[in-house]
């Protein structure tokens, strides 16, 4: 059985945005299925204590029998790491994730197979936090030449994500 997956969009984004969207037009046609929660309503506020509403959210759309993959951009990546620990998670795909957000616990996620892109000149989320964080589990990472949202690279990332999903076809 394929596993599901669940594409997180990061804040001030939504379901159809550029990253995630991408990433499901790479997915379907591989044979699995996916889900874009929609986090809008939780991301108004920008309280970081939505990150818990966040994180339960994205766990009510994972199958109570399927193993899942977890991917996500920014914030989407960011609370894809908590779920992890909950879930029967298989992998984590994360993008431009910020390792630290103030008033919140540290970024951690389970040891499954991982893999990050990040922007060498992300503004909002330190390069260097994302690779210590790979350095230390011995993840994949991948840098490009790019910000935060990686527009120039969103191509990129999804041939990333399907080279990530090979194992799981």
């Amino acid at each position: 059985m394929k596993p599901f997956l669940i594409l997180s969009h990061g804040l001030e984004s939504g379901p159809d945005a550029t990253k995630v969207s991408a990433l499901a037009a790479i997915a379907e046609p591989l044979g699995f299925r996916s889900v874009r929660p929609d986090y809008r309503d939780l991301d108004a506020s920008g309280d970081v204590r939505r990150i818990d509403a966040r994180i339960a959210r994205l766990k009510q759309h994972a199958p109570a029998d399927a193993p899942v993959i977890l991917a996500g951009s920014s914030m989407g990546a960011f609370i894809s790491g908590p779920a992890s620990f909950d879930l029967n998670c298989v992998g984590l795909f994360l993008i431009a994730l910020p390792v630290t957000i103030a008033g919140y616990a540290r970024f951690d996620a389970r040891r499954v197979p991982t893999a990050l892109v990040h922007g060498w000149d992300d503004e909002l989320c330190p390069v260097d936090n994302a690779i210590a964080f790979a350095r230390a589990r011995g993840d994949t990472i991948t840098l490009v030449r790019d910000d935060h949202r990686l527009s120039a690279h969103v191509d990129f990332v999804a041939r990333q994500f399907r080279d990530f999903l090979g194992p799981f076809i």
